[in-house]
């Protein structure tokens, strides 16, 4: 029995300090987050650095620091986790970008996004697979199968929206933003899509059937995971317009609002669909709808919490990656063999930017042939600038990098833990190296003047002209007060194919889709109001 208690005593200590030592990583990671924050604020105006780099350049320092204390045991205060980066971190990153994305911008360049986003993902990913596949034979790097090789294709096909979001200003350069922005957010959505396709298929016999299956089930994911979005969004939308919350609590719209796009993307991810696309399509359509159906007050809520738990979350990832990098399990198994592990590093830097202009710059000219308007074409400027920013790899990377090559959190084989080093020195390089040189080369190839600025800051009166940088709302102009003209013939139809489906559009959308779901113009009652007040003056 005395030997029972003591054992208990000797569990209960050893959770007690486990508890403790959780508590103090914790303490310390949310110093470091504030430390992000302040100095990302100081360097606000430096034209290199940007905040995804500052938070990884102290994830670095704060790895070789708990390094040295640690004696070379460990550099991180928190253990990656796939769950952690998926289901909280990136969901309010990618819905808080649909929410504050200039709508008009993006689908006038829908067809382009898409092109980008869908089919130049495919190429990359087809160019990154068979140059891993030819090349990687000829080094000594251990057995891969035929899944594997694929996966590396879809890996580091996926670009880094995060660190894109940071770098471009969708006021100063509103199509290189919507473009790149848009690509990404399609990118990451194609990447995980198909990573997940490749994982269900069996790939030792590929045939024509197994193909065909593979791209209808894409296209299936795909186009379920958007109408998933859109129903979350417009269902939030009717909730609020017909339920009038306002009238008892702001903050209850305000839950309504974060717990149903949290919910879109949980949803998806049940039914094995892309969440990543879900809820960015729910972000587009409540910032059209529901956010228009809300009290005045939970419109500047909404826009504050959606924001802050983005940058919050942005902040994080970044500063884990940075520490992350220097975890000595992973680089353990590859310390025999350093040059080749850097030698895979830059075959797939070299594959990644060879799969990348691939399509930028053929897609590029296609979509200029579609387009009449002189202003709306990519000019060659702007297309190596939508090359270079889509170079930048991260946290999506490593995550799914982690999910074919490891188990339980590191990994036992030399060819796995070569890939996963390479993949963290990659997003390392990459977010570094291009993310320090995107700024300089935007402002060399696309100098802008501080006219842009001040046409923002002098809008009217609007919902957005509450807090500029936060508020990003379309202005009325920008969502169709200005007529686009009516095609009169085939051809007119044909060479401006955005206008006129914008056009038919809008007209849709105040016949049927306002008067049922809300949206601009429409003004919730709520008692004690200014409105409650004088419609009781008139009776």
């Amino acid at each position: 029995m005395a030997a029972h208690l003591s054992y208990l005593m000797s569990k209960l200590q050893t959770l007690s300090t486990s508890d403790h030592s959780s508590v103090v990583s914790m303490n310390l990671f949310v110093a470091l987050l504030l430390a992000c924050i302040v100095i990302g604020h100081l360097l606000e105006e430096n034209r290199w650095v940007n905040e995804s780099i500052t938070a990884l350049l102290i994830g670095v320092c704060t790895g070789i620091v708990i390094l040295l204390i640690s004696r070379g045991k460990s550099s991180h205060l928190l253990v990656f986790s796939e769950d952690l980066f998926f289901i909280y971190l990136l969901p309010p990153i990618i819905f808080n970008a649909g929410f504050q994305v200039k709508k008009k911008q993006f689908f006038v360049n829908f067809i382009t996004i898409v092109m980008f986003g869908a089919i130049g993902t495919l190429i990359s990913f087809c160019i990154i697979s068979l140059g891993a596949t030819q090349i990687f034979k000829k080094l000594d790097i251990g057995s891969l199968d035929i899944g594997d090789y694929l996966a590396i294709g879809a890996i580091f096909a996926a670009t880094d929206s995060v660190c894109t979001l940071q770098v471009l200003n969708q006021d100063e350069t509103p199509l290189l933003y919507s473009l790149v922005f848009g690509e990404g957010v399609v990118n990451d959505a194609t990447s995980v899509v198909l990573f997940n396709a490749i994982q269900s298929f069996d790939l030792t016999h590929i045939d024509s059937r197994i193909a065909l299956h593979f791209m209808g089930n894409f296209l299936y994911l795909f186009f379920t995971s958007t109408m998933l979005g859109v129903f979350a969004g417009l269902l939030s939308a009717y909730i609020i317009k017909k339920l009038y919350f306002g009238r008892h609590s702001t903050d209850r719209e305000v839950a309504l609002m974060m717990l149903m796009a949290y919910l879109s993307y949980i949803l998806a991810e049940l039914f094995y669909l892309s969440g990543i696309l879900t809820v960015f399509f729910c972000g587009i359509v409540m910032s059209h709808y529901t956010w228009h159906n809300v009290t005045e007050s939970s419109r500047v809520t909404t826009k504050h919490a959606f924001a802050t738990l983005s940058f919050v979350a942005e902040i994080f990832i970044f500063l884990y990656v940075g520490m992350d990098a220097l975890d000595i399990e992973k680089w353990r198994f590859v310390s025999d063999s350093p040059g080749t592990s850097v030698a895979v590093s830059s075959i797939l830097l070299g594959l990644l930017m060879l799969g990348r202009a691939a399509f930028v710059f053929p897609l590029s000219f296609l979509s200029n042939l579609a387009k009449k308007n002189p202003n709306e074409k990519i000019s060659l400027r702007q297309q190596v600038i939508i090359w270079w920013a889509g170079l930048m790899r991260g946290a999506v990377s490593i995550a799914l990098a982690y999910n074919q090559f490891t188990r339980s959190g590191h990994t036992q084989l030399r060819p796995n833990a070569i890939l996963i080093t390479s993949t963290i020195t990659v997003v390392l390089v990459s977010t570094v190296v291009f993310g320090l040189m995107t700024k300089p080369l935007i402002r060399f190839l696309v100098p802008h003047s501080k006219q842009t600025t001040s046409m923002v800051l002098s809008e009217p009166n609007t919902p957005k002209s509450i807090i500029v940088p936060l508020l990003r709302q379309d202005s009325e102009g920008d969502l169709g007060s200005q007529e686009v003209r009516r095609p009169a013939s085939i051809r007119d139809l044909l060479t401006t194919p955005t206008h006129t489906v914008h056009r038919y559009w809008r007209k849709f959308d105040n016949a049927f889709m306002r008067p049922v779901f809300g949206g601009r113009g429409f003004v919730p009652f709520v008692p004690g109001s200014p409105t409650e007040r004088n419609n009781t003056q008139w009776q």
